[in-house]
């Protein structure tokens, strides 16, 4: 009687298919895993920034003063100015409240702030804003209205990670006509 001490050539290859199998399957779940973690610290990301510079631009227009003068918005007793600037890029003009003339820009595919003479980058290069627009409203001394900006912004981050946000933002001083 003889014994079998071994396998047979059909047993050993279905036991490599179902290996194959289970190890493509198993990667397939690890590589779908690696890119949804991916897309996600992507999409944070793009949050986290967009976040900063919403709250920092509606901190700085809250506390902003009106412009007597005008020399910051390019008209006397405005609150807020939409200008463009040489470049052809729509910028908000205002006085800050430390006096300074302070502006928000697109500069290409960024957000910067303009303030005496200094430019600083409020968008980090890894996002491109795609859109950049403001609308005001109690912006003039006629209007009896409490001046209001909106802000709309169209983003894009890695991994194609895109928003779009609006805000409000209303001036914490009175508009009192002087």
């Amino acid at each position: 009687m003889r014994k079998n001490k071994g396998f047979t050539l059909v047993e050993m290859m279905v036991a490599v298919a179902i290996l194959a199998i289970v190890v493509t399957v198993a990667s397939t779940i690890f590589v779908l895993a690696i890119q949804a973690q991916r897309q996600s610290l992507a999409y944070q990301e793009l949050l986290d920034q967009t976040s900063y510079v919403i709250e920092y631009m509606s901190r700085a227009l809250r506390m902003a003063k009106k412009d007597i003068t005008g020399i910051c918005t390019g008209t006397a007793k405005l609150n807020y100015a939409t200008s463009i600037d040489a470049a052809g890029r729509q910028c908000l003009d205002f006085k800050n409240y430390k006096e300074e003339c302070q502006h928000f820009c697109l500069e290409g595919t960024k957000i910067v702030e303009k303030k005496t003479g200094l430019v600083n980058d409020l968008t980090s290069p890894d996002l491109n804003v795609n859109s950049f627009t403001i609308t005001l409203t109690g912006e003039t001394q006629d209007d009896y209205l409490q001046p209001l900006v909106f802000i709309f912004l169209n983003i894009e981050g890695r991994e194609q990670a895109k928003i779009q946000i609006q805000t409000s933002i209303s001036q914490r001083n009175l508009d009192i006509q002087k």
